[in-house]
């Protein structure tokens, strides 16, 4: 089997056009109020600042945000709850990993290296081995089906929530800014902050402003 750690690969080449994105919004939100004639270089981070500060959040929807995130299918179940957004998911029924290694995500309460392992042992404190040989035994197990002529779609059901999957997650700014205030509270689950937390700091770095009020 193999281990791996969460992460996100944002696809939207959002580092190169954050600030051309804030302009967008501001020659949209301005429509509003007739205002275009105020634009100015600089203007659009004040304008964006006094809009989110005033609750007028629908303008910020004008620019969306594209993220493929890596993490085990049990964080997924709670990512696609966020209805205002779309998804294309890596398939269990005709993704086949019976040829090479199932690979699952490492949870951040287990203390155990990436990599790629074959072998029941006690590397770990009591409950985390029972996870670690779970996750092997698993991998074993959805083999087996396969070899035996089980499909995809039915070896599938042996498979954790552990199992390592892919997700691109589209939304625009403003139900970003929702995922974001959920996912990084200290109420959310630990793996979904563990991806949560990272990618809203990105965000804050690439879109100033639309971000930088929420705190975690």
């Amino acid at each position: 089997m193999k281990l791996v750690k969460p992460g996100f690969i944002i696809e939207t080449p959002i580092e190169n056009m954050g600030m051309s994105m804030l302009k967008r919004i501001e020659k949209a939100g301005r429509t509003c109020y007739k205002s275009e004639d105020k634009i100015t270089e600089d203007s659009a981070i004040k304008f964006i600042q006094s809009i989110i500060k005033n609750g007028h959040h629908s303008v910020i929807e004008h620019e969306s945000v594209s993220v493929r995130i890596i993490c085990d299918r049990g964080v997924t179940h709670e990512i696609v709850r966020h209805r205002l957004a779309s998804y294309s998911q890596e398939s269990t029924r005709y993704c086949d990993y019976g040829n090479g290694h199932v690979t699952f995500v490492i949870p951040p309460w287990v203390d155990i290296s990436q990599g790629e392992y074959t072998e029941m042992f006690d590397p770990l404190g009591k409950a985390e081995n029972y996870w670690y040989n779970q996750m092997l035994w698993s991998e074993r197990v959805y083999k087996a089906m396969r070899k035996d002529g089980w499909s995809p779609q039915q070896a599938r059901s042996v498979l954790p929530n552990s199992l390592k999957t892919e997700i691109v997650m589209t939304a625009n700014l403003r139900e970003w800014r929702h995922f974001f205030t959920l996912r990084t509270s200290t109420k959310a689950h630990p793996q979904m902050r563990e991806v949560a937390i990272p990618l809203l700091n990105a965000f804050k770095n690439f879109i100033p402003v639309v971000f930088d009020n929420i705190t975690y």
